[in-house]
C-alpha cells in the first residue's frame, strides 16, 4: 500500500479514498482540475480534536482550574504542537501537494503538516467513529504530555516564536506585511524579521493568519537550530 508507513505510524487503517482525500492540499487540487481538498476534512478534525483533548485535561486533572486547563488545551492543539507531530509520523513524504508548493518547501511547511495532521483526525472519524478517533487523538499527543515546559505559556505560534526568540536573544519579532488581488479576494504575505533578517514568510487570506503562518514557520526554523 501506497500509505502503508503512515497508517502504521497512525495506528488505524482508513479507507484508501477518505486518506487520499486527507492528504490532499488545494494545491494540489487546483492544479489538477479543482478536485475535492482536505480542507472540510481538516474543518471536523480540529472540533475532534478539541473535544478529546478537552475531556482528557478535564479528567486527568481534577485540581487544575479553567484557566489552567484552557492554557494547556492551547498548548495541545496549537498549529506549533500539530506540525511536531505531524514530523514525528513522517507526514510530510505523503502529503499531495502541487508543483509550486513542492517547489518551495511545501513537505515541510508547518501550517500544512499541522492543517493535514487535523484531516487525517477527521477522516479517521468518518471511517472508524469518534472512540477510534479519540484514541487517535490521545496517541498523537501523548509525546507533548510528555514535555514538562510545554506548558510554561501560551502555544500559538506568535507567543511561541516571541519567547523563543527571548530566549536566544534575537529580539522581538517584527512582521512586514504585502498584499496582491482584488479587494473581495486579497492574499496577504507576512514575512517575519528577527534581528534584521527575514525568516520566514506566510500566506493568507487575511493579515493575521499570514502572520500566524509567518510565525509558525519561523518557530520550526529556529527550533530546528537549537
Amino acid at each position: 500500500m501506497v500509505h502503508s508507513t503512515l497508517e502504521q505510524a497512525l495506528g488505524v487503517t482508513i479507507e484508501p479514498e477518505l486518506l487520499d482525500l486527507a492528504l490532499t492540499h488545494r494545491s494540489w487540487a487546483y492544479e489538477n482540475g479543482g478536485v475535492a481538498t482536505n480542507e472540510r476534512l481538516e474543518f471536523l478534525g480540529d472540533a475532534i480534536l478539541g473535544q478529546a483533548v478537552t475531556v482528557m485535561l478535564y479528567t486527568t486533572y481534577p485540581d487544575l482550574s479553567e484557566g489552567d486547563l484552557a492554557k494547556r488545551r492551547a498548548s495541545l492543539v496549537s498549529a506549533v504542537a500539530l506540525a511536531e507531530v505531524a514530523i514525528s509520523i513522517g507526514l510530510g513524504e505523503h502529503l499531495k501537494l502541487g508543483k509550486g508548493e513542492e517547489l518551495t518547501g511545501g513537505r515541510e511547511k508547518s501550517s500544512i503538516l499541522a492543517d493535514t495532521v487535523e484531516a487525517l483526525i477527521g477522516a479517521a472519524y468518518l471511517d472508524l467513529g469518534g472512540e477510534v478517533a479519540t484514541d487517535l487523538v490521545l496517541r498523537l499527543i501523548a509525546p507533548l504530555l510528555a514535555d514538562p515546559d510545554r506548558f510554561g505559556a501560551g502555544m500559538d505560534p506568535k507567543t511561541s516564536l516571541q519567547e523563543l526568540a527571548a530566549r536566544l536573544g534575537l529580539g522581538l519579532p517584527t512582521y512586514e506585511i504585502a498584499d496582491d488581488g482584488p479587494d473581495h479576494s486579497k492574499v496577504f504575505t507576512a514575512t517575519v524579521v528577527l534581528a534584521d533578517k527575514p525568516i520566514a514568510t506566510g500566506q493568507g487570506s487575511s493579515k493575521k493568519q499570514a502572520e500566524m503562518g509567518a510565525a509558525l514557520e519561523a518557530f520550526t526554523t529556529l527550533q530546528s537550530r537549537r
